[in-house]
């Protein structure tokens, strides 16, 4: 996706798409002009039609955009669900007329990087400029039910990078008209090329959270997707970045640079607070989570989570300007795309709220 295909703020092409929703709600505002803030549809804790529903409410009261996770297991029991990504991102590309991408699928595992291209390919040709495709280097939580082995963090990385350099290529010689064929340490494709393509391929972001993954997105990817974390934290990681794309001759200005965050708001400070430790304890887990295989050993791990856990990693209010302000600090160091994720199962509530009393105040 070029830089003029990227969707505006109010995510809406001049015609709708066929089975839009109705326009946002004139009680709700919009971010400013040259910033995204969209919903992030949690497939772990909503069925996949409340999800749907919930991404075209959130539409309506100003949010842009969905982003949704490619979960096989939910993180805890509790949270009760994981539906396949890909009709839950066709369903929403139906309702809705905002960006909408993975946040994120891990090519290589369950997923072969030629079938992930094909699929987010489809989806980016069934709804123009709309799709972007964000990957990471997966979970055990995930991905163990067809791995015969689970490797350390660096080679899955490096099987990631993999996966990326084959799907680029991919995409490019299918959109020339070409076949291709690949042979890499992890990964390979026979002579072929993806059929179905969009005018432009999806741009490919890489999810990462590491000064080091952080530069070789810089040089592999279209884009950065990150999670919410201390504000220093994160300049590192934009200037390894910028970095990774000056070296690749490319503009880290004109790269997306996407942030999702998640909070927990209530009417109280009290429902806020249970909200966090009940429904997304794995947010106050303060240890790396990718070698966790069971929702049932991170629901045991949860029982030690406490309230003091979630600081610096979650905010926590019942006051929606605590969170407008903690949104726009994350907005102030450079995201152009934010996806918000709030962790109790009181959607509606919340949208309503932000989409009258945050999203109208944030800007770039």
């Amino acid at each position: 996706m070029s830089e003029a295909a990227t969707p505006s703020p109010a995510g809406a092409p001049a015609e709708p798409a066929p089975g839009a929703g109705p326009e946002p709600s004139s009680s709700s505002g919009t971010a400013s002009p040259s910033l995204t803030v969209g919903y992030a549809a949690m497939l772990e804790q909503f069925t996949p039609t409340e999800a749907v529903e919930l991404t075209a409410l959130a539409e309506q009261h100003g949010f842009s955009g969905c982003m949704a996770g490619d979960h096989f297991a939910p993180w805890v029991p509790q949270q009760g669900q994981a539906a396949s990504i890909w009709p839950v991102l066709t369903a929403v590309g139906e309702r809705t007329r905002g960006d909408f991408g993975s946040g994120v699928v891990a090519p290589g595992w369950r997923w072969h990087p030629a079938v992930v291209a094909q699929a987010s390919a489809t989806l980016a040709a069934m709804y123009p400029g709309r799709h972007w495709l964000g990957v990471g280097a997966g979970e055990a939580l995930n991905e163990h039910v067809v791995a015969p082995y689970w490797p350390e963090g660096g080679e899955r990385s490096a099987r990631m990078f993999e996966a990326v350099e084959l799907m680029k290529k991919l995409f490019d010689a299918s959109l020339a008209g070409k076949d291709s064929k690949f042979q890499g340490t992890w990964y390979r494709h026979e002579t072929t090329r993806l059929w179905t393509m969009p005018e432009e391929p999806p741009e490919v972001l890489v999810a990462t959270a590491g000064p080091l993954n952080a530069k070789r997105a810089g040089r592999s990817a279209d884009g950065l997707i990150t999670v919410g974390a201390p504000l220093e934290k994160i300049s590192g990681l934009f200037e390894r970045f910028d970095a990774g794309a000056r070296e690749a001759g490319k503009d880290p200005s004109t790269m997306p640079k996407v942030l999702q965050l998640h909070l927990s708001w209530a009417p109280t400070d009290e429902e806020a607070l249970r909200n966090a430790l009940v429904e997304w304890p794995n947010g106050g887990m303060k240890f790396p989570k990718a070698d966790i295989r069971s929702p049932h050993d991170f629901a045991a791990m949860a029982q030690m989570v406490r309230e003091e856990d979630f600081e610096g990693r979650m905010v926590i209010s019942s006051d929606p300007d605590v969170h407008r302000a903690a949104i726009q600090r994350h907005v102030d160091l450079g995201f152009d795309r934010v996806y918000l994720h709030n962790v109790g199962r009181n959607q509606r509530e919340w949208v309503e709220v932000f989409g009258r009393e945050v999203l109208p105040a944030l800007h770039r």
